[in-house]
């Protein structure tokens, strides 16, 4: 009844979805000329043969299907892939590194009608959602299409488990409606069956399966000439209410270091013009990245306010902050910072990467402080011991895995797949 009444409510409510939309173009949040898609109605050619879907959220899901979809693709020449995220940023870097055969859409906002019209069209013998992307209306008609779905890193939080064992009918049925669920831990697979999976394997974070992030050999090469021997710390993909301990633990840092750097890069580039006035209504000399500010000796905090250049900053840093994890957001992804061998520092408030964060720890790659004091002195220590700081980073890097999480991923995925494009032939 529940989700008779959600799907009755996104119907009669397509309106202010459509004014909430538009409402998004006007704060750059919503590409206008690509909306036509959110409302579910595409206008590039489908390409001719079997089609796999995959859905993500936003960057951070999307960077992870890549060597997925490069796998899948490499195995069945032939086979074409559909990438659907809901973020302007993840779009822009979906255009940049999908591989041939692999084509990019937003995906619709969450009405039954929009789901359709996308479905409709694309005709996907398969869909692989990512993570916690358990939208009704995109479940259903999937389900009512004939679509099979997989669950792909499949997590559910502590905090998601006990809201949704208060409506064990609607999760049961859109749990239920996976062929199969593929969880990121074991604690994860074990909420997803208690909520009403019907086959749930624990196959390990796809994000350990990425590469490591790109850089631009000549924007490295810059940077590193403006920054000679100057020491540099990280804080990477940071949120609001965050930035404020970062500057207090950097002016801190300053008595003992006057040419230490400070890089700042906001989880969500578009925070950079007031990440800007703020750190000119402190006094700090700073630099924008975005706004093509040179990066001089006298800089003492860098906003690297760009999109897609994480693997840049990682390579210069000597330490790194990772983001969402001194404020409640649950932290970013560390594994990124671990992969180039940058020595990371983590907040009290991880549980987005639980198990990663707690093989990091485990295995001595990732030091935890609690709060901006704690802070202050781990990167005190860290900045004084070049070799603090290669132990720190060599043991983060043997704990990133060494692509047996992709392994075990297509494993599971391979009969399935096989079924999905069989039928799809048939159908043909």
């Amino acid at each position: 009844m529940l989700l008779s009444l959600y799907r009755a409510a996104t119907f009669l409510g397509g309106p202010l979805i459509t004014a909430g939309l538009r409402y998004r173009v006007a704060r750059a949040k919503e590409d206008p000329a690509r909306l036509h898609e959110r409302l579910g109605r595409p206008q590039a050619e489908r390409p001719a043969g079997p089609l796999i879907w995959l859905h993500g959220a936003s960057v951070g899901e999307a960077l992870s299907m890549l060597p997925l979809i490069e796998a899948l693709l490499a195995a069945r020449p032939g086979l074409q892939a559909l990438v659907t995220t809901g973020t302007t940023s993840s779009a822009r870097l979906m255009a940049e590194r999908l591989p041939p055969g692999a084509r990019h859409q937003y995906a619709p906002v969450d009405r039954a009608d929009a789901w359709r019209g996308f479905l409709g069209h694309w005709r996907p013998a398969l869909g692989l959602l990512m993570e916690s992307e358990l939208w009704p209306n995109l479940i259903l008609e999937a389900k009512a299409a004939g679509i099979p779905l997989i669950l792909l890193n499949g997590r559910m939080s502590d905090r998601s488990f006990r809201r949704w064992q208060r409506l064990p009918g609607p999760i049961g049925q859109l749990l239920g409606a996976f062929e199969l669920c593929l969880a990121q831990s074991e604690a994860d697979r074990a909420r997803l069956a208690a909520l009403g999976a019907r086959r749930v394997v624990m196959a390990g974070n796809l994000k350990q399966a990425a590469p490591p992030l790109p850089v631009e050999p000549a924007a490295l090469a810059e940077l590193q000439a403006a920054l000679g021997s100057r020491p540099v710390w990280l804080a990477a993909s940071t949120h609001p209410g965050e930035e404020e301990i970062l500057l207090a633990s950097h002016r801190a840092l300053l008595a003992t270091w006057p040419e230490l750097l400070l890089i700042l890069v906001p989880r969500h580039p578009e925070r950079g013009p007031a990440l800007a006035a703020l750190l000119a209504s402190e006094g700090w000399r700073a630099a924008r990245r975005a706004a093509g500010e040179p990066l001089t000796p006298a800089t003492q905090v860098y906003l690297a306010d760009t999109l897609g250049e994480l693997g840049l900053f990682y390579r210069l840093a000597w330490a790194a902050l990772i983001g969402g994890s001194l404020v409640p957001h649950g932290g970013q992804n560390p594994l990124e910072a671990a992969r180039l061998r940058c020595p990371l520092l983590l907040g009290p408030h991880t549980a987005n990467f639980a198990a990663i964060t707690a093989e990091l720890e485990q295995a001595g790659g990732a030091l935890r402080v609690a709060d901006g004091a704690a802070l202050t002195a781990a990167l005190r220590r860290l900045l004084s011991d070049p070799a603090a700081r290669a132990e720190l980073a060599a043991a983060a890097r043997r704990a990133t895995g060494d692509g047996e999480v992709l392994t075990a991923i297509l494993t599971e995925l391979a009969p399935w797949l096989e079924r999905a494009l069989a039928g799809s032939d048939a159908r043909a």
